[in-house]
């Protein structure tokens, strides 16, 4: 009973949270003359990214990597082809030619990064597969970078915002993210804890709840908030919330928690990883078919149809 009322509660927390989160992150957009896509890269991507630091960095911190390294991978997956889905269900998604071009590469990058530390295993005093910290350095090393472009563009004239400034005060636009990003982290964290907890009366491993259940509960944050920004025709914030949250997954929340604590990777996560590359390449494909950079409906579609067989497939592999 308790896990369901703190699944129900996070979810309503995380709904709560996504709205306010994107209210005051397109006011601040418009009042700074900064496009809506920084800041879905950045203020967005990390609030909704808090609940993938928590569970990830927590469970390293306690030995349980599979839980860890699971989590960040099943929540790459579930934000490409659930959580853009959704959106581009809702309403056909724009996408800025420096996202595919820059964007879209520098995530997929990543997860190539990713996949060669862990198989590597260059910098472990280990034989078997780990994410040592070293890799740890290195992901963040990267990551550095990835603020560094982000600041860049934001001083582009072709990135600065022509919607009309928000007529929300300041103080109220810095209230409502904050509150958003509050709400966020809690509501993830009871959405995990409810969702965790009943799966553990089912008798189901780590692993399997982390690309599964986890990794969509803290996919919720995202899926809410790029569900409500498509809603309001804010298609830059969605497209950015999901791709900057992937590259925030993979080098911020992996490289920080691998910086503190020896990550082992299991051979069979690969075929995980893959995953991820593949769904991020989708998108591109995605846009070349649609003939105008856009995400369509029946593009859409077709991810939310992949991500149930990519689920049926990790639950009887």
């Amino acid at each position: 009973m308790i896990d369901t009322l703190l699944l129900l509660g996070g979810l309503a927390l995380l709904i709560k949270g996504a709205d306010l989160l994107v209210s005051g992150a397109s006011s601040i957009a418009g009042r700074l003359g900064v496009s809506a896509l920084v800041i879905g890269l950045t203020v967005v991507s990390f609030g909704t990214s808090l609940p993938e630091m928590l569970v990830t960095l927590v469970s390293g911190l306690r030995q349980n990597s599979d839980l860890a390294i699971a989590n960040v991978i099943g929540s790459n997956i579930a934000n490409v082809l659930l959580v853009l889905g959704i959106a581009a269900i809702i309403r056909p998604l724009p996408v800025k030619d420096s996202t595919v071009v820059s964007e879209i590469p520098f995530s997929l990058t990543a997860a190539l990064l990713v996949g060669f530390l862990a198989n590597a295993a260059l910098f472990s005093s280990h034989t078997e597969l780990s994410i040592s910290r070293l890799d740890g350095g290195i992901l963040l090393f990267f990551f550095a970078l990835f603020i560094l472009y982000v600041y860049k563009i934001s001083r582009n004239s072709e990135h600065l915002s022509n919607d009309n400034p928000s007529n929300l005060p300041a103080s109220r636009s810095v209230l409502y993210i904050v509150l958003g990003v509050v709400a966020l982290y809690v509501g993830g964290g009871w959405v995990v804890d409810g969702a965790v907890g009943l799966a553990r009366l089912i008798n189901v491993d780590d692993a399997l709840i982390g690309l599964t259940i986890v990794a969509i509960g803290t996919s919720s944050p995202e899926i809410v908030a790029s569900a409500v920004a498509a809603y309001r025709n804010q298609t830059d914030i969605a497209v950015g919330n999901v791709v900057g949250s992937n590259i925030f997954n993979l080098l911020w929340v992996l490289g920080l928690t691998s910086s503190l604590v020896e990550l082992p990777f299991e051979v069979v996560n690969n075929t995980d990883l893959v995953m991820v590359i593949c769904s991020s390449a989708l998108i591109i494909f995605a846009l070349v078919a649609s003939r105008n950079n856009s995400i369509l409906r029946s593009h859409g579609i077709v991810f939310i149809v992949l991500y149930a067989g990519y689920l049926y497939y990790v639950t009887t592999r």
